[in-house]
């Protein structure tokens, strides 16, 4: 298991190899599709973005409602394709890592490889239990959107796995052609 605190360097990146166990420690942002739709209209309107976005992660997620004396309800990662068109993009101007479940395209890939980028598959299922990582979250832009607001993160040991690494290794990749050989 590797520990890494945030934010997420291209030197800890170019380390770190497709099917890595990793606990992170540090900041998140989370968004989904109609976040990444509105980010990238900033963009083309020449605003700027409502975080940090160099170094930075971002977690495919929609939490549930928090109950009270909670930080957040469930928060289990969300299909990472639909992100797939803006991703490229925001690659370009620094952001180094992704955290989602499912695989991703080709030009993704590419984008990665070239910006020294990383994917992290999350464990569908366990919700609740990587909520419990989060020790701090606060929407931090696009209220309006609910679910799918812009929030910032603070999580101790979430644990994820190095799904694609910035050289373009697949982890579903390889382990499929390793199933399909025996």
């Amino acid at each position: 298991m590797i520990r890494i605190q945030t934010p997420l360097t291209k030197e800890i990146v170019e380390q770190l190899k497709c099917g890595d166990q990793v606990l992170l420690t540090g900041t998140l942002y989370t968004s989904r599709d109609a976040g990444h739709k509105r980010m990238i209209e900033q963009i083309k309107n020449n605003q700027p973005l409502p975080f940090p976005i160099q170094e930075s992660i971002l977690y495919y997620v929609g939490p549930a409602p928090a109950r009270e004396g909670e930080v957040i309800g469930s928060a289990g990662p969300t299909t990472s394709y639909r992100m797939d068109e803006f991703t490229p993009t925001l690659l370009e101007l620094g952001l180094r890592g992704m955290i989602g479940k499912g695989n991703r395209n080709q030009d993704v890939v590419d984008s990665m490889i070239k910006n020294k980028a990383i994917y992290f598959g999350a464990v569908g299922g366990a919700a609740a239990l990587l909520a419990n990582c989060i020790k701090k979250s606060e929407v931090i832009a696009y209220e309006d959107l609910g679910p799918e607001a812009l929030r910032k993160l603070y999580v101790e040991d979430f644990p994820v796995t190095v799904v694609i690494d910035s050289k373009g290794d697949n982890l579903y990749k390889i382990a499929k052609e390793k199933y399909v050989r025996k």
